[in-house]
Parts: structure tokens; C-alpha cells; sequence
């Protein structure tokens, strides 16, 4: 383990203060300019994937290299008190561990706040514009390309940036435990197993910090209200032990791609997108609609504008309200992977035997994801047209997650810091995609205030090509998290 000095008696005769504005700006733009961009830049190198799409990550050494990476730059922050250790688990994905203590002469420092971020990262993906791709850093004015830097292994070097900030202008805050995981992109299997094995030096947290959302602009702070959970699988139609001549076949033999559009017809409302059955809806919060109404008011048709679509392509509907309401609060299907189908090259007159898709479907904050896992396993299966051979088999079933109304300390301190460091304030809505750990620590600590941002703003497309992270934007967040964690202290 890793210690640097207790220097905390520097805050016992110091009145509890907030943050001066100039100061935290100069210090966070300074501190990214010249320590964490390059620290990013060299990350972003490394192809340090998910177990989930690289199985043998232990015996390919990229995760192991970012660890060292991000500890080395650890140890030369000037952060009194700060602990640090990289915990491993057998047959687990490594976790980088901080404490720092807290500081100021009053009980306040005693409590915790916990601060989350992730390392591991997403496959290459195709489709990067000619200069960029996953590992080829790019800085292009205020933008940083490459896969992970803005989802997020920025998170770790801003959440040390805030707390060193406080501790530049001495002013006191709470004990701050930082975890950083290696296998969120994989749903976090091993953060349970860290969870409970760390149960004891984590303590209870009243306030956790997660950098790993989104923003609706890079104009102001994003608060996210609520995670939708996600289910899937592999469905799988055999109609054929063989392929056979389609022109022989045709017309007798059932093709296997028909079934297929049969079976998601149970599913979803092909002219719509309509996800039918109760057990993948629910009924949405009156207050998230009013949420979802002043957010699309801030945005305005960048609701939809900021996708690349294709030519004339339009989205589903025009209205940025619903539009919002249907990537945060209601079910949506996507096939996202197939087999069976050879490449247009290949493709012979020939009726192929079966076709294999995988199946991601989004839902609901608060819909049971077992429970509509089991329920999608049985539309699909059930019956199947002709007798075909159809198997689904899920792979995926983590249920959603809804944030506790703030406290109203919370509440201001997030709309002082957006204030103080976008001059706009803040904006709450809820997020489309999932992070597992919001749930879990929902469960573990009921109690706890959230407060869920990130920097993954217009055309920064996480897990897509050209993911980029918003410089400017990735700095003021920075500033925020300092403010509000004094605020904390001031509650």
C-alpha cells in the first residue's frame, strides 16, 4: 500500500470555506493541460479491452499496464494523507483503491464520500474517420479521440484533480474513498466480490460521485436521474441440417430469416418500435417527465441532431420530450450482432440453415430484468413458426436504476456549480444505457445522496468510432466536483 503524509492539521484552526472560483478554474485548467491530458493521450494507447471481449486479458497485459499507469500517476499527487492500493482477487479483474482522509476540525470530516470511475474499455469498432481509430490518441483542438478516454478513464485523474484543488486553497472536506473498476464494460461481475471484500474500509457513504454518464451539451452540468437496465441474448432459427439450392428449396423450406421477423414481431412494433408486453414497461414518474420536458427545452432538436444520420434518415418522432422519455424511461430493441449470413461476396444461390442473432434490449429504470429476461425467452420461443428449431439464450439481465430525491443541500450545491464554473444550471435526465454499480450501491446504500454526471455529450460516442472526449467540458466538470464536495462539507 501506498502512503503519502498526514498533513490534515493544516485545517484544524481554518473556518469551513468554499471555493474560490478563479482558483479552482486556474488550477483544474492547468492540472489537465500539463498532467492529465498526456496521461490520457498515453492510455488511450493501450488496447486494454473488457474481459468480455478479450478473454485472455490476463495473459495480454493491457489491463495490468494501465494499472501501473494510472497508479504511477497517483503517487505524485500532492494529496495529504492519501492511500493507495491496487486490490486483486483471484480470477478477478484488478481494482485501483484510494482513501484520503478527511480534513478540518469538525465531525464532517468523518464522513464519506465514495467516487467511482472505470479503466477498462470497449472493442475497436469500425467505421473511424482516415486519421483516427481505438488506439491512435488525437488532439484535435478541443477535442481528445480514441476509445476511453471520455468512458472513462478520465475519471480517476479528475476526481484527484478536484479533492488536490480543495487541498491547494485548504479548504476541508469529507474522507474520499476512490474505486476505480476494471470490467464495467462488461457489466462489472468481479465489483460485487470487491464490494463486499472491502465492505469495512469503504464504510457508508452519504454522498457517491459516478463520472461515468453523459451531458445533453457541453454548456452546463448534467445530473443523471435514472440508468436504464438491459437484457439479451442469442436467438438462434434452424429450419435445415444443411444448406441447400434455393432454387430447389424456395417456397417449400421455410427461410429462416422470415421466422426470425415473425419472432421480433411478438417483440416489438416493427412500424414503431413499439415494445408491446407489461412486463417490459412501466409507469413512468410524473417528475421525470418534468424533468424530461425542461431538459428537451435546454436542447431543442440537438436531442436528435447530435446522431450522424444517414442522408434524409429521420428520428422516430419530433418531439425532444418523448424522445427523451423513450431512451431513458421506455423499452427499445436492437439487434447488435449476426451469424448465418455470409458476406455479400460469398453469397451463393443457397437456402441457408439457420440464422443466429443477438438481441439488446434496454429497459425500464425500474422494470425487474430477470423477470423480462425470462419473459423475452418465452415470447421467442414459445410456439415457433413451422416447428422450426428456435433457441434464445440470454446472456445479459441487469436491472436499471433509479436515483433517490436529492436532499436539498444537493440540490443547490449542483446548481451553484454549474453556475459558478458554466454560468447555466444544471440540467437533470435521465440516461439511456446502464452501469451496473449504480444499482448496486442503490441496494447497498439506501441512504446515500447520488450525484451521477459524465462528459459523454453530442457526437462523443461511446463505444462507436471517433469517440472523442469535450476538453472544456471534461475541465469544468472537474471544477464542479471540487465545489460540490465542499458544499458537502458545508451541508
Amino acid at each position: 500500500m501506498y502512503n503519502t503524509k498526514n498533513q490534515s492539521n493544516l485545517y484544524l484552526k481554518l473556518p469551513v470555506t468554499s471555493v474560490n472560483i478563479k482558483k479552482t478554474r486556474n488550477f483544474c485548467d492547468q492540472r489537465w493541460d500539463e498532467s492529465i491530458l498526456p496521461e490520457l493521450i498515453e492510455y488511450i494507447r493501450v488496447p486494454n479491452k473488457s474481459p468480455m471481449f478479450d478473454p485472455d486479458w490476463q495473459k495480454s497485459g493491457y489491463m495490468d499496464q494501465v494499472v501501473d499507469q494510472f497508479t504511477t500517476w497517483v503517487k505524485h499527487q500532492k494529496i495529504a494523507g492519501l492511500q493507495l492500493e491496487v486490490v486483486r482477487l483471484e480470477n478477478r479483474t484488478p481494482l485501483i483503491f484510494i482513501e484520503i482522509p478527511g480534513q478540518g476540525a469538525s465531525e464532517k470530516a468523518d464522513d464519506t464520500i465514495l467516487l467511482y470511475g472505470h479503466l477498462d474499455k470497449q472493442p475497436e469498432m469500425s467505421g473511424w474517420r482516415e486519421g483516427l481509430g481505438p488506439w491512435t490518441p488525437v488532439l484535435d483542438g478541443d477535442k481528445l479521440y480514441g476509445r476511453g478516454g471520455a468512458d472513462d478513464g478520465y475519471a480517476l485523474f479528475a476526481c484527484l484533480t478536484a479533492i488536490e484543488a480543495l487541498h491547494e486553497q485548504a479548504i476541508p472536506h469529507a474522507r474520499c474513498v476512490v474505486i476505480i473498476e476494471a470490467c464495467e464494460e462488461s457489466g462489472s461481475p468481479d465489483l460485487p466480490y470487491y464490494m463486499e471484500a472491502l465492505s469495512d474500509r469503504i464504510g457508508t457513504p452519504d454522498l457517491v460521485i459516478c463520472l461515468d454518464s453523459g451531458c445533453g451539451n457541453y454548456e452546463q452540468l448534467w445530473c443523471t436521474t435514472s440508468l436504464r437496465g438491459l437484457i439479451g441474448g442469442e436467438l438462434t432459427i434452424e429450419v435445415l441440417d444443411e444448406g441447400v439450392h434455393s432454387g430447389d428449396s424456395s417456397g417449400i423450406v421455410p427461410c429462416s430469416f422470415r421466422i426470425l421477423r415473425q419472432l421480433l414481431d411478438r417483440i416489438e412494433d416493427a412500424s414503431t418500435g413499439f415494445i408491446q408486453d407489461s412486463a417490459f414497461n412501466v409507469d413512468i414518474p410524473h417528475k421525470r417527465i418534468e424533468q424530461a420536458r425542461n431538459a428537451a427545452a435546454m436542447m431543442g432538436n440537438e436531442v436528435f441532431n447530435r446522431f450522424p444520420f444517414k442522408e434524409q434518415t429521420e428520428p422516430v418522432q419530433n418531439d425532444p420530450a418523448e424522445l427523451i422519455l423513450n431512451r431513458s424511461w421506455r423499452p427499445a430493441l436492437t439487434i447488435i450482432g449476426a451469424d448465418g449470413l455470409p458476406d455479400i461476396q460469398s453469397a451463393g444461390n443457397v437456402m441457408r440453415p439457420k440464422t443466429t442473432v443477438k438481441l439488446s434490449m434496454r429497459l425500464p429504470p425500474t422494470c425487474d430484468a430477470e423477470v423480462a429476461s425470462e419473459k423475452l425467452k418465452t415470447l421467442l420461443e414459445e410456439n415457433p413458426p413451422y416447428h422450426a428449431s428456435v433457441s434464445f439464450t440470454p446472456d445479459w439481465a441487469a436491472s436499471g436504476w433509479m436515483a433517490p430525491e436529492s436532499d436539498p443541500w444537493l440540490e443547490k450545491a449542483i446548481d451553484k456549480a454549474s453556475m459558478r464554473f458554466f454560468d447555466k444550471p444544471a440540467v437533470h435526465m435521465g440516461e439511456g444505457w446502464s452501469i451496473p454499480f449504480m444499482g448496486m450501491l442503490g441496494e447497498k446504500f439506501p441512504d446515500a445522496q447520488f450525484l451521477i454526471t459524465g462528459v459523454l455529450g453530442p457526437g462523443s460516442n461511446a463505444h462507436g468510432p471517433n469517440e472523442f472526449l469535450h476538453i472544456p467540458m471534461a475541465k469544468k466538470l472537474t471544477a464542479c466536483i471540487a465545489s460540490i464536495i465542499a458544499d458537502h462539507f458545508n451541508k
